[in-house]
């Protein structure tokens, strides 16, 4: 099966922060592989702008080496990268010097029509700065729209302050807060799944879900991050904005359409629905650890302290018990955890379902849950956990078998990246895959308390073997006591 390429309208994108990291690692390969699919208009436009003195060829070098390094040689196609190149451009424009943006806007004036999108690759202290930049040379008209990478601040104030600072210069709805976890296959898949299929969605809810796991495992270090990571640490970086989004996709209510409000909104109820986890009970409802030396694929790393230079009391893993207090999930916990230097690399979603009430079969056979799986990385698909008839005679003898989904083998064709979809979806003015103020100020909400109570604590995260992967284990011995304390175990552990 083909999937069905619809070219945007014509549009000029701009790269603050366009020599940087992400800019080459991430949104240069996804823009490079929607031109490959013909996606990208004749007449579009990306122009890189950052502090460098670089002329436009040298600009078009740099990305050239870049989607070298990060396009694998199957997928390169040179006429594709002709045709890319010629719509690269550069401007170097200081985001705190309002001298370069006159030659933006002149850059921009013969195409204002069009849609202009102003991505800020760049630390969340410069957009205030850039958006009043943009506003004070006409930028903001109704075409524009503004992305914000994660994280938007460190806490509750600085993310209010950074939205009220970029809300005085663009409206809400011009305002795009980008989760490239929104835009994976398989997280798209997760509301087909529930609101495509009567069987999942009246399966939905604590009369029949056990509770439910989402993990988010790294098996990298600190790498070029260190001094961001070092201030924000898992729980900022990861559980703030990835795994929150991924709980309110899982426990919302039906939205009444896909509309970008009516899915957020439906979000937001999640969110102000978790029950606070605070000084008094964040003992029992959350672990942190900091990985230490240890072994990943067979290579020797060193722990975090020693990556980082210096001792450091941030938590490089996180696990928490999590409860929405709503009439859906009332009783069900959602167990939380996500760390770096783990075994493997792996992102997923897992639903299990109550035990059968009563078997039928025997003591003598074990009767596992059904779990509906939701893999996000790296191999992208759903699996369905039943249980079956070992073939042969004998006898009755059960094991539980997936019913798989792989979407590399259903659809031959590479399954495009989540910022492939989510970069374009900006162009189109289609904001539903994207967070809303509201969302990110909850959120921070809800994690300023745990953040707070480790402080007063005291107590330093646990340490942990890089690469720990014994018996099940992932990170901490106390994220196995965490879930174990309520009769249950994390989903390696049954495989």
């Amino acid at each position: 099966m083909t999937a069905r390429i619809i070219p945007v309208k014509p549009f000029d994108y701009v790269v603050f922060g366009g020599s940087g990291d992400l800019a080459m690692r991430k949104l240069f390969p996804s823009l490079y592989y929607r031109e490959c699919d013909g996606q990208l208009p004749e007449a579009g436009r990306i122009i890189g702008a950052s502090r460098r003195q670089l002329s436009d060829e040298d600009y078009r070098a740099q990305v050239h080496a870049a989607l070298q390094r990060h396009i694998p040689a199957d997928y390169w196609d040179e006429t594709a990268w002709q045709r890319f190149a010629q719509r690269l451009f550069y401007l170097t424009i200081d985001a705190t010097d309002p001298k370069g943006f006159a030659a933006l806007a002149q850059q921009l004036e013969a195409t204002r029509e069009r849609a202009q999108v102003f991505y800020l690759a760049t630390a969340p202290a410069l957009y205030a700065s850039i958006a009043a930049h943009l506003a004070a040379v006409g930028l903001n008209q109704a075409q524009s729209r503004l992305v914000l990478e994660k994280p938007i601040g460190q806490d509750l104030a600085s993310s209010r302050a950074i939205n009220q600072s970029v809300g005085e210069h663009f409206d809400e709805h011009q305002v795009y807060r980008i989760d490239h976890y929104l835009g994976k296959e398989s997280v798209q898949n997760l509301l087909a799944l529930r609101f495509g299929n009567l069987m999942f969605e009246r399966l939905w809810s604590s009369a029949q879900v056990d509770h439910v796991q989402i993990s988010v495992a790294e098996s990298i270090g600190l790498g070029s991050r260190a001094g961001y990571y070092d201030e924000a640490g898992a729980l900022r970086d990861m559980v703030q904005n990835h795994l929150l989004q991924l709980l309110c996709l899982t426990a919302m209510e039906p939205p009444t359409s896909l509309e970008a409000d009516a899915v957020r909104d439906e979000k937001l109820k999640v969110l102000r629905a978790l029950r606070p986890i605070t000084a008094a009970n964040v003992a029992q409802l959350s672990v942190r650890g900091q990985y230490g030396d240890g072994a990943v694929n067979g290579e020797a790393v060193p722990s975090y302290a020693k990556e980082l230079g210096r001792q450091s009391q941030t938590e490089t893993f996180v696990a928490l018990t999590v409860h929405v207090d709503n009439w859906r999930w009332s009783g069900v916990p959602f167990y939380l955890r996500t760390g770096k230097r783990l075994a493997r690399r792996y992102s997923e979603v897992m639903i299990a379902l109550r035990p059968v009430p009563h078997s039928v079969f025997g003591d003598e056979q074990v009767v596992q849950q059904n779990r509906l799986l939701i893999r996000l990385q790296p191999d992208e698909g759903v699996s369905l956990h039943l249980m079956t008839k070992e073939p042969g005679p004998g006898g009755m003898r059960l094991r539980a078998a997936p019913l798989d989904l792989s979407f590399s083998e259903e659809y031959a064709e590479r399954t495009p990246g989540a910022y492939e979809r989510l970069l374009l979806d900006v162009v189109r003015g289609a904001p539903t895959l994207f967070m809303r103020n509201d969302e990110v100020e909850a959120a921070w909400a809800w994690i300023e308390p745990i953040l707070e109570g480790w402080k007063s604590s005291g107590e330093a995260p646990r340490s942990y073997a890089s690469g720990s992967y014994t018996s099940g284990l992932m990170g901490p011995t106390n994220s196995t006591r965490l879930i174990g304390r309520d009769g249950r175990r994390w989903h390696e552990d049954r495989a």
